[in-house]
Order: structure tokens, then C-alpha cells, then sequence
């Protein structure tokens, strides 16, 4: 294993330019004391004069400004196509890293070859309430943030080896990467937005990766800042606060993050609980948001390839096993 001071890392900052958040998040990078050999910046914002205004206040980033919206998951996998670090750092623009992030966070790295995956104590912006301390994988095959919208008082102060990492913060080791991607996609594409951060950790977990939490991992984030109206930023009940589009990402790639990763034992344990889930989402978006239902519909041909996906990902794990 290579020793801390040859540890080569990467941060990949995916854009929209929405409330110039990035400049913030590009300072708190510069200022960690174990400095990144190179911060990447993907500008999903379609707007030229704010790629110009990047360069010209950080002239020494990579920038790569899409002609179309790459969303968040393309977006991620671009950064990383072009990324030459042993470790990647993945942001939100709406974060701000604590100055010793990176260099508590390989700390976590260090503790053993199989830590693919690493996550801090995540705040959000008043710096009181926590954002997330982790990923575990509930009955109803969703995703729960540890210790979401709590007030810190200390109770998250024990670290060890959790579920998966926040998409917004995620720290990932390059190699566990290269062993999960589905032909060329770290990161699955079909997604856009919601779900990629529980599909890696799935994923992750069935190469026998490992995740681990340390507490002094600190960063700070605007709930929501990327895709929520300012009226939702910071609060509970993220459904309330998308557009139809949305929602219907939500609900979609769901599906696709149980199809491509459960097993059918799995599966069968969990229906009840993920009937119930699908019947209480169902009433929800049929008052408060139908038109997802019907863009929900047009987009079912992903689950085919999530099908797909999953032949591909069995046949991985059989030969990684011979």
C-alpha cells in the first residue's frame, strides 16, 4: 500500500451555476492542508460568461463546460475520465470542506486496502444540525441519511464501517471504480440525479468494498442547493420542494438501484415493505405532482437495461470469484 505522502488526489465539483455556491466550495479546496494534486470542474450551467468567470478566479482548475447538461451522474463520470488521482473526491458545488477533510479522511483510507468508500460528519450551513453521518440501506430499499436534520450533540462521535457515502460528499478510492463500473459508467447515467450515491455503495458492497465513517471528516452542506427551490433549502421532506422531472427520478431510480443490486431472496424478504413505500409515494404524486406519473411511464425503458446492467454485474462477480 502506498504511504500517505504519494496519495494522489482528485476533486471532481459538478456545476450548474445556480447561486455562485462554487465559489465557496473551489475556495474551501484550495485551503485544505493536504492540497489535491488537481481540481477538476464540470460546468453543467450552459452559460459562458460563467465559465469564464471560473477560470478567471481559479486559473489553475481543469474546466470542462458541456454543450449539453450532463446532469449530475455523466457529469461525475467525465470528471473522472479525466481525473489522475489514486483517491476522488466527488462535490456538490453547494458544499464547503473543513481545511483538514482530505487529510482526515485518508485516515480512513489507510485503515485497510478494502475501504473503497469514505464519509464525515456532514452539517448543514448553520453548522449545528447534521446533514449526514452516512448511508444505510433501509427496509424499504431507500436510502436513509444517519442522523439526518438532528441536532449534533455528539452523538455520531464513534467511527467505523457504515453502508455507503453521501453523493454530495463522496470520497472513493479509484480502484473500487474501476472494479464497479458497468462498461464504461462509474457512475449509471440513466439516472441523472438521485439514487447514484446507494447504487456505487451497492454495488460496492457486493465486490466486498468496505465504507467507514470518521467523524472529523467535516464538511458543510446546502440541503437541496443543487435541485430544490430556495423556499426547500435545508428542510425535511425533500419530495415537497422538486418539479415533476423530479420526482419522477426519484421514483425511477429506485427501481433501477433494487433491480440492478438486490438479490431475489433479498427481494422477496423486502416486498411487503416496498409495497407499502410504492402505495404511500403513489397517493402522494397522484395530489400533489401527477404529471411525473406520466413521465414516470415514458421512461420505462430504462428498466430494461437495468436488467442489463445486473447480467453484467453478476458475470463481473463470477469471474472476479474464479
Amino acid at each position: 500500500m502506498k504511504e500517505s505522502s504519494s496519495r494522489i488526489i482528485s476533486v471532481v465539483v459538478v456545476t450548474a451555476g445556480i447561486n455562485d455556491y462554487l465559489k465557496s466550495c473551489l475556495d474551501s479546496i484550495k485551503e485544505q492542508t493536504y492540497p489535491p494534486l488537481e481540481i477538476i470542474v464540470i460546468d453543467n450551467s450552459l452559460n459562458e460568461n460563467f465559465a469564464q468567470r471560473i477560470i478567471r478566479s481559479h486559473p489553475t482548475i481543469k474546466l470542462y463546460s458541456s454543450t449539453t447538461n450532463l446532469f449530475y451522474c455523466a457529469g461525475l463520470n467525465k470528471g473522472i475520465d479525466l481525473s489522475k488521482g489514486d483517491f476522488i473526491l466527488c462535490l456538490n458545488d453547494d458544499v464547503i470542506l473543513d481545511k483538514r477533510f482530505i487529510e482526515e479522511a485518508l485516515r480512513g483510507f489507510r485503515l485497510d486496502n478494502k475501504v473503497g468508500l469514505v464519509n464525515g460528519k456532514i452539517l448543514r450551513s448553520d453548522r449545528k444540525t447534521i446533514d449526514t453521518t452516512g448511508l444505510s440501506l433501509s427496509l424499504f430499499r431507500i436510502a436513509r441519511e444517519r442522523g439526518y436534520g438532528l441536532k449534533d450533540n455528539g452523538q455520531f462521535e464513534k467511527a467505523g464501517f457504515i453502508f455507503g457515502v453521501n453523493g454530495a460528499v463522496a470520497f472513493y478510492r479509484k480502484d473500487m471504480l474501476d472494479e464497479i463500473k458497468i462498461n464504461s459508467e462509474y457512475f449509471d447515467c440513466d439516472y441523472h440525479f438521485f439514487y447514484e450515491d446507494l447504487d456505487i455503495a451497492w454495488r460496492a458492497k457486493r465486490f466486498d468494498w468496505k465504507a467507514y465513517y470518521n467523524p472529523k471528516v467535516i464538511a458543510y452542506h446546502v440541503r437541496g442547493g443543487s435541485v430544490r427551490k430556495n423556499c426547500g433549502l435545508n428542510r425535511p421532506y425533500a419530495r415537497r420542494y422538486l418539479n415533476d422531472e423530479l420526482q419522477a427520478d426519484l421514483i425511477k431510480n429506485r427501481y433501477l438501484t433494487i433491480i440492478k443490486n438486490e438479490s431475489w431472496f433479498g427481494f422477496l424478504l423486502h416486498l411487503p415493505f416496498i409495497v407499502f413505500y410504492d402505495l404511500a409515494v403513489l397517493i402522494y404524486i397522484l395530489f400533489f405532482s401527477p404529471r411525473s406519473i406520466k413521465i414516470l411511464l415514458s421512461n420505462l425503458k430504462y428498466i430494461k437495461g437495468a436488467f442489463k446492467k445486473r447480467k453484467i454485474l453478476t458475470q463481473m462477480k463470477l469471474l472476479r470469484n474464479k
